[in-house]
C-alpha cells in the first residue's frame, strides 16, 4: 500500500470535490458505499452475536459465584466493556488520520476482533468441559479487551470512508449513511440467530459464529477495494516502517500500545467500579482539547465544531440508555417477559436482539427517502432537531417499558406486545439520531480532524455506557425494574425538550450546513 495520498485527496484520505474516481454508481450512490455496507454488515453480525449472549453468559457462567448480585455486576461489567469499545475509537481515529490511513486501521481492527472472538470461544469450550482452571477468568476479560482494541481501529474509520465518497454539499450524504446503517442492522438482525444458537446449544457456538462473521467482513473489504477508488489511504509522507520520533519505526509504538492496552483494559473491565471512577478523568481532558481546537479555528469552523461537541453531549444520554438493551433490558426480557409463541418459548437473546435491527431494516430506507423528499421541498429538519426527536422517542420507549414492568410486578410476566412497542419507539428514535449523527460529523468536522471527531462521537458513547452501566445495574438491584425505567423516561424526555430549545442557536452556528 502506498504511503502517499492520491491526487484529489487530503492528507487523511478525505476526497475533495474535485476527485473524479467514483468507478460507477449503483442505485444513485457510488458502488463503494455497498462494499462498505457489506463489510460493516458482517462486522456488526460479529459484534452483536457476541453482545447478544454476553450479559447472560457473565451472569450464568463467569460471575455465577456472585449469587443474586451476578445480574447487577454483569450490567456494570457490560457498561465498562462498552466504555472501552467506544473509547478506543478516539485513539483509532487519530492514528488513522495521522499515520495509518483508514484502510490499514480497518485491517488491524478486523484481525484483533477475529482473535478476540475465537479467544472467547476457546474459553467457553474449556468451561464447558468442566475445567475450573484459574486462567479461565482472566482469559474471558482478555477476549473482551481484544474486542475493544480491535473495534477502536475498525469502527470510526469505516464510517469515515463512507463520508469521503461524497463531496461537500452532496445532499445524498444523509441518505448514504442511512443506507449504511441498514447494513449495520441487517448484520445485527442476523446475529440474533447466532446468539440464540449459543444460548440454546452452547455459548461457544455463538462466539464461533461471531468470529466467522468477522473473517467474512475482512474478505469482502479486500475484494471490494477497487470500488473505494483511493479513499482511506495514509496521509502524505506517513510510513509504518520508516523512522518516527527518536528514530524508532512508527510501527513499534503501535505494537507496544496494543500489548499494553489489552491487559490493562482486561483488568479494568473485570473491576467496573474502577472504570466508573476513570470516566470523568478521561472525558474532561478530551472536552478541553476539543474546545481548544474549536476556539483556535476560523469562525465558521469554530461554530461547527461547537455544534458537534454539544450534540455529542446529548448523544451520550441517548446511547447510554439505548445500550441498556444488551444488559438491563436483556435481563428484564429473560425474567419478566412471556416469550411463548405458538407453544414455543423463544430464547431471550434471540427475541431481544432481533426486533430493533429488523425494524431498522424495514424502516431505514423509508427514513432515507423521507429526508431526501423533505430536502427537495426545503422542509428537512436540522440535525439538532432530529436529535431532539430521537431523545423524545427514546423516553417514550422507556415509558412503555415502565408499563410492562409495572404489569409484570415482582414475579409475573408481561406481554411481548410491550417489548415490540418499546423497540418501535427506540428504532424511530435511533433513525432520527444515529445515521444523522455519523453524517453530521463528516459534514461539520474540518477535513484535518474528521477522524478525531468521529472518534469523539464514539467516545461520548463510551462515557455514557460506563456511567449508565454502573448506575442502572445498582439501581435495578435496589429498586427493581419499574421505577428505574420511569426515571430514565423522564430524564430522556427532559433532555429532548432542552435540545429543542437550543436548536435555533445551534442552526446559526452550523453556517448553512443541515
Amino acid at each position: 500500500m502506498s504511503s502517499t495520498s492520491p491526487q484529489g485527496t487530503s492528507g487523511a484520505g478525505v476526497v475533495t470535490p474535485s476527485d473524479p474516481g467514483r468507478s460507477g454508481e449503483l442505485f444513485g450512490h457510488p458502488k463503494g458505499l455497498f462494499v462498505l455496507f457489506s463489510t460493516e454488515l458482517w462486522e456488526r453480525f460479529s459484534f452483536y452475536a457476541m453482545r447478544g449472549i454476553l450479559t447472560l453468559y457473565m451472569a450464568q457462567v463467569v460471575l455465577a459465584g456472585w449469587g443474586a448480585a451476578a445480574g447487577g455486576q454483569a450490567d456494570q461489567t457490560y457498561g465498562a466493556y462498552l466504555g472501552f469499545v467506544y473509547a478506543a475509537t478516539f485513539v483509532g481515529g487519530m492514528l488513522a488520520d495521522r499515520l495509518l490511513g483508514q484502510r490499514r486501521a480497518i485491517y488491524i481492527g478486523g484481525f484483533l476482533m477475529s482473535l478476540a472472538q475465537f479467544t472467547l470461544m476457546t474459553q467457553a469450550l474449556i468451561v464447558r468441559s468442566g475445567s475450573t482452571a484459574s486462567y479461565l477468568y482472566p482469559m474471558f476479560f482478555v477476549g473482551l479487551a481484544l474486542l475493544a482494541c480491535g473495534n477502536g481501529f475498525f469502527k470510526p474509520n469505516i464510517s469515515t470512508i463512507v463520508g469521503t465518497l461524497y463531496p461537500q454539499g452532496d445532499q445524498r450524504r444523509d441518505s448514504a449513511f442511512t443506507i449504511f446503517y441498514v447494513g449495520i442492522n441487517i448484520g445485527a438482525a442476523l446475529s440474533a440467530f447466532a446468539s440464540g444458537a449459543g444460548e440454546k446449544w452452547g455459548w461457544y457456538i455463538g462466539y464461533f459464529l461471531a468470529g466467522t462473521g468477522m473473517i467474512a467482513s475482512l474478505v469482502i473489504f479486500t475484494w471490494g477495494k477497487k470500488w473505494i477508488a483511493g479513499r482511506g489511504l495514509p496521509p502524505t509522507g506517513a510510513t509504518l516502517l520508516g523512522p518516527g520520533r527518536f528514530g524508532v519505526p512508527n510501527v513499534v509504538p503501535i505494537i507496544i500500545g496494543v500489548l499494553v492496552f489489552v491487559p490493562v483494559a482486561a483488568y479494568l473491565i473485570s473491576k467496573p467500579h474502577l472504570v466508573q471512577y476513570l470516566s470523568a478523568g478521561v472525558g474532561i481532558p478530551v472536552l478541553i482539547y476539543l474546545l481548544y481546537e474549536a476556539l483556535r479555528a476560523p469562525r465558521e469552523e469554530s461554530g461547527r465544531m461547537i455544534v458537534i461537541i454539544v450534540l455529542c453531549i446529548f448523544s451520550m444520554m441517548f446511547w447510554g440508555f439505548f445500550e441498556l438493551a444488551g444488559s438491563t433490558i436483556q435481563r428484564f426480557v429473560e425474567a419478566r417477559m412471556d416469550r411463548m409463541i405458538f407453544g414455543w418459548e423463544i430464547q431471550a437473546t434471540f427475541v431481544n436482539n432481533v426486533i430493533n435491527p429488523t425494524l431498522i431494516v424495514l424502516m431505514g430506507i423509508s427514513f432515507s427517502t423521507l429526508w431526501v423528499w423533505l430536502d427537495r421541498r426545503g422542509l428537512e429538519p436540522s440535525s439538532p432537531f432530529k436529535f431532539s426527536l430521537g431523545l423524545l422517542q427514546l423516553g417514550l420507549g422507556f415509558l412503555v417499558l415502565w408499563v410492562a414492568a409495572a404489569r409484570a410486578g415482582a414475579t409475573g410476566k408481561s406481554s411481548m406486545f410491550w417489548l415490540f412497542l418499546t423497540y418501535f419507539l427506540f428504532t424511530t428514535g435511533e433513525l432520527c439520531l444515529s445515521p444523522v449523527g455519523l453524517s453530521m460529523i463528516t459534514k461539520l468536522a474540518p477535513a484535518r480532524l474528521v477522524g478525531v471527531f468521529m472518534g469523539t462521537w464514539f467516545l461520548s458513547s463510551a462515557l455514557a455506557n460506563v456511567i449508565t452501566g454502573g448506575a442502572v445495574g445498582q439501581l435495578t438491584q435496589k429498586y427493581d425494574f419499574a421505577p428505574v425505567f420511569l426515571g430514565i423516561a423522564g430524564t430522556a424526555g427532559g433532555a429532548a425538550v432542552l435540545l429543542f430549545a437550543l436548536t435555533p442557536l445551534l442552526k446559526r452556528l452550523m453556517y448553512g450546513v443541515k
